[in-house]
This record gives structure tokens, sequence and C-alpha cells, in this order.
């Protein structure tokens, strides 16, 4: 990986970069940044055209998917504030595939580009295909799994997100009886948790059986508050950096980088999305451990997590009882100075949070404009997209 990486910087560095200067201007760091986003991605060569067709003939999509990556690389709240930087900066409209003012498309013809990008899932699966070409071949230490709030200009459906979709009642069902069952009455058989009917489910019907409507998730922050927002929730696994000390130098590839993601409602609990977000992450890369908060504290996840071939470390749940004793221990083994090796490990789960706030922060998370479960996806996987981009070239840059 590193020597195609490698590669890949000298060619921009030693080409690409000057190729353009000659063409287009001096570049900006940000011109520099969205550059090589594009040229590690390649998104052109999964984005679909139909030439020929009847009719007035549809704006460029090559052009469309590199502007929305710029979107992402450049921060930009809006669809109508990414077309007015296009209209004042050459540059970059240049670098998107337009030659005048004129020829950027208006802000519907974005939107509808847009829910064809959302419809294909477009950002996604360049996504998957950087990871499978960048990793196929590596051994990763540590994945950070997650998840994050995004909050959403939506109105939120009432809905739950633990019990299982139940079948239309027959008139002939009975009511169930509440209360304890008689005498030589069987008592109910009780629905089986969503944890327990993974462990029997193919993934297309994991993910087929987790909410996606826009609801309202409550959780509760650092400082202990609970705290509720309107929106979705983002599951997402990171490679984790290795560690910076050689003492406990054990991963082979660095990190930072997000390996997979997808998008539930933002009542489903963490710990509901674990079974198959490690299911994609097998499919794409070879990892030995799997980093997660003690809300993935379940005994079906840590099975899952050793039936793949890694080494589950889960921060303990304080519900589940034994709180004193695991703070009383974790005390004395601070005053003898001893400290584990899974709690060295451990620590590399704040990748999670770095890559997190950097979706947030850096590449447009937080300034969500589109509505449904799709849109948001796409919206979310551009930012994913660039982020990644830039994290494998951090690596020999």
């Amino acid at each position: 990986m590193r020597e195609m990486l490698t590669s890949a910087w000298t060619h921009i560095q030693g080409f690409l970069f000057p190729m353009l200067r000659e063409e287009v201007g001096p570049l900006t760091p940000q011109h520099g940044r969205f550059v090589t986003v594009l040229d590690v991605a390649r998104i052109e060569a999964f984005v679909q055209m139909w030439p020929g067709l009847p009719g007035r003939p549809l704006a460029d999509r090559h052009a469309l998917a590199r502007a929305f990556v710029a979107k992402a690389v450049f921060n930009l709240p809006t669809t109508l504030a990414l077309i007015e930087r296009l209209t004042a900066d050459p540059v970059l409209r240049r670098l998107c595939g337009w030659e005048g003012r004129r020829a950027v498309p208006s802000e519907s013809t974005f939107s509808r580009a847009f829910a064809e990008f959302a419809k294909s899932s477009l950002p996604a699966r360049v996504h998957e295909a950087l990871i499978r070409k960048t990793h196929k071949d590596r051994l990763i230490g540590h994945i950070s799994r997650d998840a994050t709030a995004i909050e959403a200009r939506e109105k939120p459906v009432k809905c739950s997100s633990s019990a299982p979709p139940k079948a239309p009642e027959t008139p002939a069902a009975a009511p169930r009886k509440r209360g304890r069952p008689k005498k030589g009455e069987a008592p109910a058989k009780k629905e089986p948790r969503r944890l327990e009917r993974q462990t029997g489910m193919t993934l297309a019907e994991m993910l087929a059986d987790l909410p996606t409507a826009c609801t309202v998730g409550t959780k509760r922050n650092a400082k202990g508050h609970t705290v509720s927002w309107i929106g979705y929730k983002l599951h997402i696994d990171i490679l984790a950096a290795r560690y910076r000390t050689a003492r406990y130098l054990s991963a082979i590839a660095d990190g930072d980088i997000p390996i997979s993601c997808f998008l539930t409602s933002a009542s489903l609990h963490d710990s509901q999305a674990a079974i198959p977000l490690a299911t994609i992450s097998a499919s794409r890369v070879t990892n030995l451990y799997d980093l997660m908060d003690s809300a993935y504290d379940a005994p079906e996840i840590r099975e899952k997590s050793r039936a793949l071939g890694h080494v589950p470390i889960i921060d303990a749940n304080p519900r589940r009882g034994g709180k004193a004793e695991a703070v009383a221990e974790a005390l004395a083994r601070r005053k003898a100075g001893y400290e584990p090796a899974e709690e060295i490990r451990y620590n590399e789960r704040s990748a999670a949070e770095r890559v997190n706030s950097s979706v947030k922060d850096n590449y447009g998370g937080r300034t969500i404009r589109v509505r449904g479960h799709a849109k948001v996806f796409c919206h979310l996987m551009f930012a994913v997209l660039a982020l990644t981009a830039e994290q494998l070239m951090r690596l020999v840059a």
C-alpha cells in the first residue's frame, strides 16, 4: 500500500500539479487538497452516463460528481454556496470540468444529479472500492467502532428501534392478558431481541431489519447530561492509528481511516448495529482487534467478533453490575503502576472520536440540508470519501 500511495503522491506532485498550474493558473492549498482527493478517489470511473438518449442531453455528471466532492473538501454549507464558489473561482470551476460561468448548471440540476447519486449510492461505492484497493493485502491491528449523532431538518416519525416489525394481527387473535399466567397456562413467548435475531441473519437481512427513518435520538454526553437530537446516527468502523511508542508497536497499517459505515435512525442503540458493521468490515479488511466502548458490551457482539477471528476489547458496562469492584480494581492498578495490554490497546479507540469530529467540522457533516435516509447518507459519504482520500495521502506526504 505504501508503495502504491508513494507512486500516486509522486505523480501528483511531479506531474499533475505542474500541469494544472500551467493550464488553470496558481493553485491554493484548498485547490491542492481537492486535486489530491480527485486523483486518489477516481470518482469519474463510477459515474454512469447515458449518451445518445432521446431528448435534451443531461448535464455532465462527471463534473457534477467532482463538484459535490469539492463541496465536502471546501466545507461549503449549501449547494447554492457551491454554485457561487464555482462562479467566482475560475480555477475550481475548471478543475470540476466547466470552462465559463454560464456552463455551471442551475441549483435544480445539481439537485437532480444528487438524487441520482444518492439512489445509486455513488460515494459509498467509491469509498468501498478505495478501501479494497488500498487494504486488500494489509493486516490491520485495531478497528475502532463507534456511532455519532447526525442532526437533520426533518419531521421525526414515531417508531420503536428495538422491537422487530410485527405482522398485522388477524381478527381471531386474542389480546395478551397482563400479569402472571394462570395455573396450567403456558406463558407467552417473548420476542427475541434484535441482537439474538442477528446471529442467524445474513448481512442483507440485518441491514433491512434496522430502522432508517428520521427519529429522535437521546444519549448521555461526556459530562453526564442527557441530550437529544432529531435525525440519524452514523455507525462507523475506523482503522485506529498504530501505537506511537516502539514498545507497543503492533499494528501494521496506520490509520484514522474510515473502513465502513452506514446510517440508521437516531433512536437505534449503538449495539444493534455492531454485528452488521463488523460483517461489512470483515469483508473489506483483515484486522486483529475490535475496540468498542461500554455501549457494545453484549455477549452476542463478543461472540461475533471472536467468530470473525478478532479479539474484542470492550469497555465494561457499569449497568451490568460490578461497578464498585471495577472502580476499586482500576484504582489499585493505577497505584501499583500496572497497565494491562488491553487498556493500552483500548486507548487507540480515540481514532473514532477524531474521525467523527472531522467529518462534522471539516467536511460538512453538520450542514445537512437534504431530507431522507438515502440523500443524508449520500451527503455524509461524500464527506467520508474526501476524508479517507486525504488520510491515505497523509501516510506518505
